[in-house]
């Protein structure tokens, strides 16, 4: 029974934590971060904050600390790319 316990206050800590993990958006390239490569999403529509969102997504797949949006476009499809670091 201890260890169930444990299990499940270790997974509640663990998901908590989940969101700090995730990449955030800067506008400049954060002092202390190497530039580790570049990301493309597209999205269906004109919603740019779709397509921000799913650069977001890749960044933190990639491991990423941060990213920058370095271009977007498009009309009724969305294509943009972003620089990542770490």
């Amino acid at each position: 029974m201890k260890n169930v316990i444990k299990a499940a206050a270790l997974i509640v800590i663990a998901s908590a934590s989940l969101p700090a993990l995730a990449a955030h958006q800067v506008q400049n390239q954060p002092a202390g971060q190497q530039r580790i490569g570049v990301i493309s999403a597209s999205a269906a529509g004109s919603n740019l904050s779709e397509l921000v969102n799913r650069l977001d997504a890749k960044a933190t797949a990639e491991g990423a600390g941060s990213y920058r949006v370095i271009s977007a476009g498009g009309r009724n499809y969305l294509f943009g790319t972003a620089e990542i670091y770490k």
